[in-house]
């Protein structure tokens, strides 16, 4: 076995936004990382959840996470899905110094609709199938997810998540109408010009494609949608400006890609066609006290052939983490020690319970009212403050985690080369090369 010198090592599994800034703030530090990643690529959301227009950020984020994660204390373990390949358990037997958990939120926040998941992929979906789905379809030989796409969709949800599943959904079924007619406009000329104004300067309509658009349901009411931030110790004229802010950035944003929206609305039944989905019973709500309480003797019956609920994502369970509701139970918050397991620790969405990162707003913040108005005019993504807010509550646990080892005694030579064994085997059972600017070459998609 090849000598080693003693030093700190430190599993991290997930390599996205938040498990590579928690190796790029360990290695700055002399701290050697394995990063062992579920897929391919490190990319998480940013590569499967961030809708494929943000073409400009999907490749800044994607250089500054091969920057951090190319890093020569970093060894790299692609296709390894901790729980599946190798347990929580096997790794802690390891004698490593430190886990830490960047795992991100990958279960689709389960729609409480009772029957409603007999239909997945027969009139029913989830956001985050469709989302990849969207992203990779194209792809040759893609073996993802399948969508069959109908016209006349109902989006149940709120947020930004919700808006671009809208998009989606919008952009493609006018981008396959417009084609039959024999126009060539490209989605991505739709996304960012606007659904409207493309037709309208083809003299075209809606109805004229045949189309009547999607209808997004959200449950509160408008003016509660989280699309622009109240200020701290607001006074009463400036909550009152921030609920007209959400009004009208609403308004605006469904005018540019012609879908309706409908507030206070909130499914109770499913309408059935054999063994498909054929529509939702919903129901008007009211907010008391803060809560969206379902009015009785308001049902109506809602035909569509698709309903896709967007209610938020949380983190996969692993055995031996303890939870609390959705998210890990954190017995540390300032450096997101998990209850029970001494020595790992928890980053990003298992922690802050945000879903993916469409959603993922660090500890209930929203994306600012500034971003939020270039977000919707198609002149930002509007998620360059949450990947930002990512990376800082990752850099700040991982800030104390790395405090408390400095005050431990380092892992001997011997551990530290009988870990980096158990590393390159799982590395050479994927095929990778141990160069992660080689493997990541070898693995990138060609860009669209």
């Amino acid at each position: 076995m090849p000598q080693a010198n003693p030093q700190h090592v430190v599993l991290i599994s997930g390599g996205a936004v938040a498990g590579s800034e928690a190796a790029f703030q360990l290695t700055q530090r002399g701290i050697l990382c394995i990063v062992v990643e579920r897929n391919d690529r490190p990319y998480g959301k940013i590569e499967d959840g961030l809708p494929r227009w943000h073409v400009n950020l999907r490749l800044q984020e994607e250089k500054k996470i091969d920057d951090k994660l190319s890093h020569p204390l970093v060894h790299f373990v692609p296709r390894t899905r901790l729980s599946r390949d190798v347990s929580l358990q096997e790794v802690l037997g390891w004698g490593l110094s430190a886990v830490v958990l960047a795992l991100g939120a990958w279960w689709d926040r389960p729609l409480p609709l009772p029957g409603v998941d007999q239909f997945v992929g027969r009139g029913f979906y989830y956001q985050n199938p469709l989302v990849y789905w969207f992203n990779h379809y194209l792809e040759a030989g893609y073996q993802g997810p399948t969508v069959e796409l109908e016209d006349g969709a109902i989006v149940i949800g709120g947020g930004l998540a919700s808006l671009d599943v809208v998009k989606i959904l919008m952009l493609e079924t006018v981008t396959r109408a417009q084609r039959a007619r024999g126009h060539r406009i490209a989605l991505y000329e739709l996304e960012r010009r606007g659904i409207q104004k493309v037709l309208s300067e083809l003299g075209l309509t809606l109805a004229d494609l045949g189309l009547r658009g999607c209808t997004l349901l959200y449950r509160r009411r408008v003016e509660d949608m989280p699309l622009a931030e109240v200020p701290e110790d607001a006074t009463p004229q400036q909550v009152e400006r921030t609920r007209q802010t959400r009004r009208k950035l609403l308004q605006n944003f469904a005018e540019k890609y012609l879908f309706t929206f409908q507030d206070q609305r909130v499914p109770v039944g499913c309408l059935a066609d054999g063994d498909r989905l054929a529509g939702l019973t919903v129901a008007a709500t009211e907010v008391k006290d803060g809560r969206a309480v379902t009015l009785g003797g308001t049902e109506q019956n809602v035909p569509s052939q698709m309903v896709v609920s967007s209610i938020g994502s949380v983190p996969e369970p692993i055995p031996g983490v303890e939870m609390r509701g959705e998210t890990y139970r954190i017995k540390d918050q300032g450096t997101g020690e998990v209850e029970g397991l001494e020595g790992v620790f928890a980053v990003g969405n298992a922690v802050t319970g945000k879903g993916n990162i469409l959603v993922s707003l660090k500890h209930g913040r929203v994306v600012s009212q500034h971003m939020l108005e270039h977000y919707l005019l198609g002149t930002a993504s509007g998620y360059e403050e949450v990947l930002a807010d990512a990376a800082t509550e990752a850099r700040e646990k991982v800030g104390a985690v790395a405090d408390r080892l400095a005050g431990q005694a380092r892992l001997s030579g011997e551990r530290v080369a009988g870990i980096l064994a158990r590393v390159k085997s799982l590395q050479d059972r994927v095929g990778y090369p141990g160069d992660y600017r080689q493997w990541i070459e070898r693995v990138r998609l060609p860009q669209a």
